[in-house]
């Protein structure tokens, strides 16, 4: 049977490389998918490009390219690398691959990158437009950032189509990452909708990698998983039908059974009849999951209708800055003094006139401080108070966070480890973008 087997190397920017590179070495992929780009990470990629052109993309490309591009030809099999990890700069992050390839000596390797999500220049000419939360592209003026659509499969596609070996992208849809090469492979029409929805079915139980080989599922006592620490990344074998089985490279830790496809198939999931994509309105109301060996699991029953006539846009703007300082309170009447400390912090911040427009002060801490001790008479042994507070400026985050740290020497007593931090808020709401509106183009690099 004509099967294609499609490896997910990453669920999100930092996610771990060992197993990455495990199913790039074991696991005879046709095709290694690293999902990283969530929707503020996006915003704060576009933040760091406007600080530096030749920045925007993801931080570890080279990292995960420098290990994975030596499999992508070894032995007669091919691999091939589809990833967003462009983030807001899909052709630097080209370029980059394409240099790392030189240096590894692998030749002839076609780059592809995908652009054509950013539509910021699109919402420029409709001040009028409204986001989801109520705000106006007028009323953001010059607190807008950034704004990305998700695209769907086309661009992929047509990227495969000339032959590429690795495909880096923007803003693309989770799933559609996974979905692009089973239609490149089986060649599937734009319209068929019930094999794009299983398509679309295999791609969502795949995208956060770990999380359906039992790393988010893990519960120790309620649901055990074992050898978390060599925890194997799953790969999806599918058929021209688009019906699929899970699995992971033999030996590597974790699990894959009914109940962690379970928990993965709900995961983000709202309406299981109506999951909206760029490529199909899935559903899975109807799938059935059946174990079929250790560590398989057969997939089926996924359909699809018709997609959407809209994409989602992803909107990020800066919205003000966050003071944050924590102290630590350990012994005897931990709890009393941490209780206290915020309330001398609030009524500082009141004395002192700091411009706060949301305040939360909090009790944290199980064992930082005495490890497996606990407390005396019901009380804490050890607390952490945390106070953070959104502020208008920098120099109110500044106070927030000063505040807390003169705890130390202005009690009350015992107070210590402060840490402080400020940081500015950049904020993410999102609108639907007439799809004509965001087309893809794909640009091709030639390593030498």
């Amino acid at each position: 049977m004509n099967t294609l087997r499609i490896g997910a190397g990453a669920g999100y920017s930092g996610d771990r490389l060992e197993p990455a590179v495990e199913l790039a070495r074991d696991g005879q992929l046709d095709y290694l998918v690293f999902e990283c780009l969530a929707e503020r990470t996006i915003a704060l990629a576009q933040q760091a490009r406007l600080a530096d052109p030749r920045a925007g993309f993801d931080p570890l490309l080279a990292e995960r390219m420098r290990a994975v591009l030596p499999y992508v030809r070894r032995g007669g099999q091919r691999l091939r690398i589809i990833t967003n990890m462009g983030a807001a700069n899909p052709r630097g992050a080209a370029r980059q691959v394409s240099v790392i390839a030189a240096e590894l000596g692998v030749q002839g390797l076609k780059v592809a990158a995908v652009e054509g999500d950013d539509v910021l220049d699109v919402l420029r000419q409709h001040p009028e437009w409204t986001l989801d939360n109520g705000l106006t592209v007028a009323g953001l003026g010059e607190r807008l950032v950034s704004a990305n659509a998700y695209l769907g499969v086309e661009g992929i596609v047509q990227a495969l189509a000339l032959d590429a070996d690795v495909v880096i992208t923007g803003r693309v849809a989770d799933p559609s990452l996974f979905l692009a090469p089973q239609v490149h492979h089986f060649g599937w029409p734009a319209d068929d909708w019930r094999r794009r929805g299983r398509g679309t079915l295999t791609g969502h139980l795949l995208e956060c990698a770990g999380q359906v080989s039992g790393g988010y599922f893990a519960d120790p006592g309620m649901k055990d998983v074992a050898d978390l620490a060599r925890l194997g990344f799953p790969f999806a074998d599918i058929d021209s039908e688009g019906l699929a089985t899970l699995g992971k490279v033999a030996g590597s830790g974790g699990r894959i059974d009914v109940a962690t496809c379970t928990e993965q198939l709900l995961y983000e999931v709202h309406d299981p009849r109506r999951y909206l994509t760029p490529d199909v309105t899935a559903d899975f109301s109807g799938v059935h999951l059946q174990a079929c060996g250790k560590d398989q699991v057969r997939v089926s029953g996924g359909e699809g209708t018709a997609r959407p006539q809209h994409l989602k846009v992803t909107v990020g703007y800066r919205d003000g800055w966050i003071g944050e300082g924590q102290m630590s309170y350990g012994g005897p009447n931990a709890e009393a003094r941490a209780r206290l400390a915020g309330r001398i912090v609030e009524e500082r911040l009141a004395l002192t006139g700091v411009a706060v427009e949301e305040l939360r002060c909090e009790l944290m801490g199980v064992d930082s401080l005495h490890a497996s001790h606990f407390g005396m008479g019901g009380e804490p042994w050890e607390v952490r108070l945390r106070v953070a507070a959104r502020c208008p400026s920098r120099e109110a985050a500044q106070a927030v966070a000063n505040e807390v740290e003169t705890l130390y020497t202005n009690g009350p007593a015992g107070g210590g480890g402060a840490t402080r931090q400020v940081r500015e808020v950049l904020a993410v709401a999102s609108l639907y973008l007439p799809r004509e509106l965001a087309q893809p183009q794909v640009h091709l690099e030639q390593c030498p």
